[in-house]
């Protein structure tokens, strides 16, 4: 298994670490229960520095990002970010990705710069990909290997990170973001994204840079190292989509309710006449909320049933929610079914879950 900069971080603490898309990463520390209200009440560390990151740097860099994702990068102005897709020319979805507009202080005369932040399952296949479809006068540079990445997440986050930096925190809009000093490292590309819904920032750097600033970050009062299997069941609670579960190379964007990302009037793009027909024809089938009236979490593969006891979807994702203290779930349904407040039964195989089709996201925030 690969190692993140924080790796040998994570087994001091006693972290659960399991192999995750070939890197060795911590599944949990003291609990997912324990982990997930901390980041919904104050504030949680995620090393993601699994993720990755590729620079397209050119005088036709726009042209390439525009040709192969979903949404108008057009629109993003310098220290903007935007969620996408990539698509197949049949419109599956080859990976969902973050588009940075970077400043161009190391481009020539001409020349602008992104940075594509991907999932780390798909790197080399993301990688290719563009690759392959750069027929642009422009520069493709995977940096991913030599790049980590930190997110803090909740509540109290500003006030966390902000006596490490000189750049004002509050002043970062949603998916804004700035370059400058933390914890006296420089060149840190602090962003207000996140996966979890509760607010917060990410901290891309060199690895060494990144290390430093988890150890400045981990001396903090009221910072809880949160593992993957929390992250997960903040994302559920968000109805935010993960990839290989509830997005795939057999699923669209239209399906699986990312039709806000995928704007098929910007002119040309991989996948765009697929998804312009089927937005024609009508989706069959919705990416759908379900929460479970049991105690049983439902699992992905299991069958959903309607009132009939006929098969009209299936679960991608499921947890038990902390904050609900409640089992939910994700699936696609059959478009006739998907309805919020329509009752569905979800079949284990063995038992039967009775619940009710919800929007998203699950909790507000």
């Amino acid at each position: 298994m690969k190692e993140t900069p924080i790796t040998g971080r994570h087994r001091l603490l006693g972290a659960r670490l399991v192999d995750f898309a070939g890197y060795c990463m911590p599944l949990s520390y003291a609990g997912i229960t324990q982990e997930h209200l901390a980041v919904r009440e104050r504030c949680g560390i995620f090393d993601v520095s699994h993720m990755g990151e590729f620079i397209v740097r050119g005088k036709e860099a726009l042209d390439l990002v525009q040709h192969v994702t979903t949404n108008d990068a057009s629109k993003l102005k310098i220290g903007q970010a935007q969620y996408s897709c990539l698509t197949k020319h049949d419109g599956g979805i080859i990976d969902d990705l973050l588009v940075y507009r970077l400043d161009e202080d190391q481009c020539s005369e001409g020349e602008q710069a992104f940075m594509l932040v991907v999932n780390a399952s798909n790197i080399d296949k993301d990688f290719s990909w563009i690759k392959e479809h750069n027929t642009f006068d422009t520069r493709l540079i995977n940096i991913s290997e030599q790049t980590g990445l930190l997110a803090i997440q909740g509540p109290i986050s500003v006030a966390q990170l902000q006596p490490h930096t000189e750049t004002n925190l509050s002043d970062i809009a949603y998916y804004r973001f700035k370059k400058g000093s933390f914890a006296g490292r420089d060149n840190i590309l602090i962003s207000a994204t996140g996966y979890t819904g509760s607010g917060g920032f990410e901290l891309y750097g060199l690895n060494e840079d990144i290390a430093h600033i988890w150890d400045a970050l981990m001396d903090v009062g009221d910072m809880t190292p949160i593992g993957l299997a929390a992250r997960d069941t903040l994302r559920l609670e968000m109805g935010y989509c993960l990839y290989g579960n509830d997005l795939s190379e057999s699923t669209t964007p239209l399906e699986a309710g990312l039709g806000w990302i995928t704007k098929l009037k910007k002119g040309p793009f991989i996948g765009r006449e697929a998804l312009l027909q089927q937005k024609e024809d009508g989706t069959v089938r919705r990416l759908m909320g379900l929460k479970v009236r049991d105690k049983r979490v439902p699992r992905p593969g299991y069958k959903i049933l309607d009132a009939d006891g006929q098969e009209c979807g299936h679960i991608t994702s499921g947890t038990h929610s902390p904050s609900l203290d409640a089992p939910i779930g994700m699936g696609y349904i059959d478009k006739a079914q998907a309805k919020v407040g329509n009752e569905v039964v979800i079949s284990t195989g063995r038992k039967e879950l009775s619940a009710e089709i919800v929007s998203f996201p699950f909790i507000e925030v």
